[in-house]
């Protein structure tokens, strides 16, 4: 019988698995995880876990019994120490070995993290996993003051979950604008209104020097020397790949695990998907490592394909949300390369989209409550739709029709 080991127990991992089942997979399969945690949810943890509205039993993927059912190994809390791909196993923590016929990388990413005086105290926090974030819980529901590094997704969303929760919250950013490496600076205008009218601080052009306290933060240190209380701090300073095992293996890297359309890396039987790749992607035209829910479930769907010998292609648009307060900011492509930015919907309604298209193709849409044109939208920018701007500001153009 075929040998099929996993390692990562995030989105990718299980989506795979969940695609090998469904079509029969007839090899045992065997999953690595690092954590003690079943696979679960990652998105929720700096939205509804940390509010409330979503429990820890409804992070799970799946319950332990569909694991059992359908003969799935799990080894949890071991890392993967090293992986021999001319004997083909991978070497654990416990010292253990596991043998395979065919190999996944399905690590995701890891934090980016910042080093200065008092970044090791308590209540000095980064939000990747699980137990991240029932320790920043614990911290947003005994703390008063509260320092947000960062000013992306992750930094936002927990900064909402706060303001909500009546902290005294202060965001500081190196960058001029919040979520300055993705959207356009009308967007982040508008956030930022939403949150300093949610009573949230914000503080550009600065970085952290030093965090100041005995074992918790008592205030934060920035460079320009401006002194902000804090109880506590989270850093959100991006994520990087993680890469370190693939490529002491031998597997080529290049921000990412490379691999091909299929999800195979330059070895053969060895595939990757998720965070941690770098992937063509022929829609647009160039290759990309995406930190998204939606390219690990697809690209993973991917991977099972190649595997079960029936390879299909992956090519897909690219596309992200992010939840602050009640407002639902959506993503669809990538619209670093555009020449024009049309919107579409009334910003002070709370509702509206802009569309970012070069030579009047569209290459994106940024979408602000307004899931039902969105969905429209993502077909919209997969068959790179030439627009008309005027039309497309028009809100009683249909956009089905543009199809």
């Amino acid at each position: 019988m075929e040998k099929l080991v996993i390692i990562g127990a995030g989105q990718a991992a299980v989506q795979c698995i969940n695609s090998l089942i469904k079509e029969s997979y007839s090899g045992a399969i065997t999953l690595v995880g690092d954590e003690e945690h079943l696979p679960y949810q990652r998105p929720p943890l700096s939205k509804g876990f940390l509010d409330d509205t979503v429990n820890k039993e409804r992070l799970y993927f799946k319950k332990l019994e569909f694991f059992i059912e359908n003969k799935v190994q799990l080894h949890l809390g071991v890392r993967v120490e090293g992986v021999d791909l001319e004997n083909k196993n991978v070497t654990l923590s416990d010292n253990s070995k596991l043998d395979f016929d065919r190999l996944v990388f399905a690590t995701g990413s890891k934090v980016r993290t910042l080093e200065f005086p008092g970044s090791e105290l308590e209540s000095v926090h980064y939000l990747r996993g699980l137990d991240d974030a029932e320790s920043i819980k614990t911290d947003l529901n005994s703390c008063k003051n509260l320092v947000v590094i960062g000013a992306g997704y992750i930094g936002l969303e927990v900064a909402a979950v706060a303001a909500q929760k009546d902290l005294n919250v202060t965001v500081i950013e190196m960058a001029d604008r919040v979520m300055n490496r993705t959207v356009d600076p009308q967007i982040s205008n508008y956030y930022l209104d939403l949150h300093e009218n949610n009573g949230v601080s914000f503080k550009f052009n600065a970085s952290v020097k030093e965090i100041r306290g005995d074992t918790r933060p008592k205030s934060v240190i920035c460079s320009d020397g401006t002194e902000i209380k804090a109880d506590a701090v989270i850093i959100g300073a991006g994520i990087i790949p993680n890469t370190e095992l693939a490529g002491d293996a031998g597997i080529a890297i290049n921000n990412g695990i490379l691999v091909d359309e299929y999800g195979q890396t330059n070895h053969e039987n060895i595939y990757a998907c998720g965070d941690c790749t770098n992937h063509p992607n022929k829609l647009l035209n160039e290759n990309l490592r995406l930190e998204s829910v939606h390219n690990a479930m697809e690209q993973s769907k991917t991977v099972a394909s190649s595997i079960l010998n029936v390879p299909i292609e992956y090519s897909q648009v690219p596309w992200f949300w992010s939840d602050q307060y009640d407002h639902k900011l959506q993503i669809v492509g990538l619209s670093g390369n555009h020449d024009t930015v049309t919107m579409r919907g009334d910003m002070s309604e709370s509702k509206f989209m802009l569309f970012y298209s070069k030579n009047q193709e569209l290459l994106a849409v940024d979408s602000i409550n307004n899931p039902k044109e969105f969905l429209i939208s993502r077909k919209l920018v997969e068959k790179k739709v030439k627009i008309d701007a005027e039309m497309i500001a028009d809100p009683t153009t249909d956009l089905n029709k543009l199809i």
